[in-house]
């Protein structure tokens, strides 16, 4: 099999955009996850049990589906409910993003708990209200530590967010299937791709190292 590396600088162009398009969507639907998820890890460890279960139920819902049925579910089924078609960007980030909440609220919580007690205690002698206790103490603690789990979701979007290619929307993936529908190099083109999801993942993962020892709790 002959490797033709003229095919590979041609399509360059073509899959780097589609590379800026993936990270697009990646950042933004983290973006997004984080807000969802703070607020859902803080709900979840409410004293309001009603706010506690439907946090419970939106968390175990989202991790116990595959990413490619909710986005099916925002692209189709939403769709027949509202009575409107609904655009591949709007249904890949809104499905990235609850996505990648429920993920993120989990990280949350697991950061939210290792911080101690005495924590919480300490602010409400203060005088602060729970909420106030958690903004200004807790949730600025509990962040340093979740920087690399944090990280490993960034690249793990990255790589999922290859599923909304199945919508049409055109990131990398998508860009390199339509290279190879065009030039039939399949080997070629899926080698540039790989290659450069591996890119992306390890620039995110150096980053992830920097912001890690950068905000170090141990010193």
């Amino acid at each position: 099999m002959d490797f033709n590396v003229e095919i590979i600088k041609n399509a360059l162009p073509l899959l780097l955009a589609g590379a800026g398009i993936t990270i697009e969507i990646s950042a933004i639907s983290v973006g997004l996850g984080l807000a969802i998820g703070c607020l859902v890890s803080i709900i979840r460890l409410t004293q309001f049990r009603l706010l506690r279960y439907l946090g419970n139920v939106y968390v175990d819902f989202i991790r116990g589906t595959p990413l490619l049925v909710q986005i099916f579910l925002v692209y189709f089924a939403l769709p027949a409910i509202i009575g409107q078609r609904v655009d591949a960007f709007f249904a890949a980030i809104s499905a990235c993003s609850i996505n990648s909440g429920a993920y993120v609220a989990e990280i949350f919580r697991g950061g939210i708990q290792s911080i101690d007690k005495g924590q919480m205690e300490a602010g409400r002698s203060l005088g602060m209200s729970w909420w106030q206790t958690m903004r200004y103490i807790i949730l600025p603690q509990a962040f340093k530590r979740i920087i690399p789990p944090l990280g490993n979701e960034f690249i793990a979007m990255l790589k999922d967010s290859s599923l909304v290619s199945v919508i049409g929307f055109e990131e990398l993936t998508r860009r390199g299937q339509l290279i190879i529908a065009r030039t039939y190099a399949s080997f070629e083109i899926w080698l540039a791709v790989a290659l450069i999801y591996l890119l992306m993942t390890f620039v995110v993962a150096r980053l992830t190292g920097v912001l890690e020892r950068r905000f170090d709790t141990s010193k």
